[in-house]
C-alpha cells in the first residue's frame, strides 16, 4: 500500500500493483476487496490506478486483493458481445460506432448510420451465430509496422502501445478492457431496444448471464400474462389486442352516456340569474365537464361543474358567456387551495376543499 488518503465517499488506496481493471474503454471499473475494505469502484487518474475503499488500509503493509470475478466476467460478457455486434455492423453496413456506454446489465451502441428493421434483426442474429462458432477472442500488441498493415476500429486517435482485440472475421478493435476468451463464454445476445438518433441508430443490447436474466424475467412475465388472459403464451399478442379493442369500446359507450347524462342534467337545473353550479362524481372525465359547463351557460352566464368527492380534490371547468374568467378563477384558486388556468372564456383546475365550502364560496361571491 503506498497511500491511503479520506475523501468524499471513502478512502483512496494507491498500491505499487493492482490487478483490479480501472474505468475504461466504456467499461466500469472491477469491484472487490482489498484486505477487510470492499473496493467500491476503480479509475485510473495521470496513469495511476486509484481504488475506492469503504475504509482505509495501513500504508507500507502487503495487502491481498480479490476481485469480484463473476461481476468481471458478467462485464466481459457484455463487453465482448458489444464488440461481435459492432464488428458485424461494421463489416456488413459500414456502422462506425461512435458512442458506447455500459451499465451493470446492458451496454448502449451508438451507430453513425440507420438500420431498417430487417437489418437490425439479422445483424442480432448473426451475432450470435458468431457467439455460437465459439471463435477465439485474441489480445494483440503489434509493432507500429505490423499496426500499419492492420485495418481495425477506433474511435479516437491513439498514441503509445495499442492493444486490439481481434475476433477473427468479425472484429479487430482497439480497446483496453477485459475480455472473455472466446465468443462462446458470451452465452446469448439479446437486443432490448433500438431507436434512432442523431442521425444513426442506437441499440441498447446484453448478453450472457444478464441476457439470461431478462429472458428468465420476460418468460416469467409471458407465462403471467398467459394465464391472466387465458390464452396459450404464443397467443398472448392477439389476447391482448383483444382485450385492448374491449377496453376501447366501453370508454367509448362510457364516454357516450357520460355525456347523454350531463345533458340531461343540464336541461333539469332552473335558470339563475348570475351564477350557477353543478356537481359530479370524481369519476367523470374532463370531456363531460366541459360540455355541461357549456350547457349550463344557457341558465346562467356564468357556470361552474365540480367533479369529486369531500376528502379529495375536486377538479373544475369554469364557463362565462362574455368577460374574462381568468380573474375570478385566480381568486377562486387562491381561496380553495386550488390551480388551474385557461382562456378568459373557460377555465379548467382543481380545488382542494368540501362541497359546502365551495358553494359558499361560489354562490357567496355572487352577492
Amino acid at each position: 500500500v503506498l497511500s491511503c488518503a479520506e475523501e468524499k465517499g471513502g478512502w483512496t488506496v494507491v498500491l505499487d500493483r493492482s490487478a483490479f481493471f480501472p474505468e475504461g474503454g466504456g467499461q466500469p471499473g472491477d469491484r472487490g476487496v482489498l484486505g477487510d475494505a470492499a473496493v467500491l469502484d476503480v479509475h485510473e487518474r495521470d496513469g495511476i490506478i486509484l481504488h475506492r475503499c469503504d475504509r482505509p488500509v495501513t500504508v507500507g503493509a502487503l495487502i491481498r486483493g480479490r476481485v469480484d470475478a463473476a461481476l468481471r466476467f458478467a462485464r466481459k460478457q457484455i463487453h465482448s458481445g458489444e464488440h461481435v455486434v459492432s464488428g458485424t455492423a461494421h463489416r456488413e453496413w459500414g456502422c462506425e460506432n461512435v458512442g458506447f456506454h455500459m451499465t451493470e446489465a446492458s451496454a448502449v451502441i451508438d451507430f453513425d448510420r440507420e438500420l431498417d428493421e430487417e437489418q437490425l434483426s439479422a445483424l442480432e442474429r448473426m451475432a450470435n451465430e458468431a457467439v455460437w462458432e465459439d471463435i477465439p477472442v485474441n489480445i494483440l500488441y503489434p509493432t507500429p509496422e505490423e499496426l500499419a498493415a492492420i485495418p481495425f476500429r477506433q474511435k479516437k486517435e491513439l498514441s503509445g502501445q495499442i492493444r486490439l482485440v481481434e475476433i477473427p472475421g468479425v472484429d479487430v478493435c482497439a480497446c483496453c478492457a477485459p475480455h472473455v476468451e472466446r465468443t462462446g463464454q458470451i452465452g446469448l445476445i439479446r437486443f432490448l431496444d433500438v431507436m434512432r438518433h442523431r442521425g444513426g441508430m442506437r441499440i441498447t443490447m446484453t448478453a450472457g448471464r444478464a441476457a439470461y436474466e431478462d429472458a428468465a424475467g420476460e418468460f416469467r412475465r409471458a407465462a403471467a400474462v398467459s394465464r391472466l388472459l387465458s390464452v396459450p403464451r404464443e397467443d398472448i399478442l392477439p389476447g391482448a389486442e383483444r382485450l385492448a379493442a374491449e377496453a376501447e369500446a366501453r370508454k367509448q359507450r362510457a364516454a357516450g352516456l357520460e355525456q347523454l347524462y350531463v345533458g340531461l342534467l343540464a336541461r333539469e337545473q332552473a335558470p339563475r340569474e348570475g351564477r350557477i353550479a353543478a356537481f359530479l362524481p370524481g369519476e367523470f372525465s374532463n370531456p363531460a365537464l366541459r360540455t355541461l359547463a357549456e350547457a349550463l351557460l344557457e341558465k346562467a352566464p356564468l357556470a361552474a361543474v365540480f367533479s369529486g368527492e369531500d376528502g379529495g380534490p375536486y377538479r373544475y371547468v369554469l364557463a362565462a358567456a362574455e368577460g374574462d374568467l381568468r380573474p375570478f378563477g385566480k381568486a377562486l384558486n387562491a381561496a380553495l387551495r386550488g390551480r388551474g388556468g385557461g382562456s378568459a372564456l373557460m377555465l379548467q383546475g382543481s380545488v382542494t376543499a368540501d362541497r359546502r365550502e365551495i358553494e359558499e364560496y361560489f354562490y357567496g361571491q355572487e352577492r
